[in-house]
């Protein structure tokens, strides 16, 4: 247990943070999980609207610091690779 009334303020201003980056991590998942479902799918314009919207999302996450932007780029990438080949196939 804290004992110093700082480290008693870090411990509740690290409560506060771990749940706001979670709900921003949940957030990117999510918008990740709809380019998935409509690569799946087989739907390129559905996935390439949805890789638009996603973007952004993650961009954020790394400005905040919580993916580190190498890991985001990585993602983007593949992601945007898949999408390319889903087009030139149909």
């Amino acid at each position: 247990m804290a004992n110093h009334k700082s480290s008693k303020k870090r411990i509740r201003r690290n409560e506060r943070r771990a749940e706001i980056n979670g709900s921003r991590m949940s957030r990117i998942r999510t918008f990740v999980k709809k380019i998935e479902s409509a690569l799946n799918a087989g739907d390129a314009v559905a996935a390439e609207e949805a890789f638009k919207n996603a973007q952004p999302e993650v961009q954020r996450g790394v400005a905040k610091g919580i993916i580190h932007k190498n890991t985001a780029a990585r993602r983007l990438s593949r992601l945007s690779t898949r999408i390319k080949t889903l087009k030139t196939a149909a």
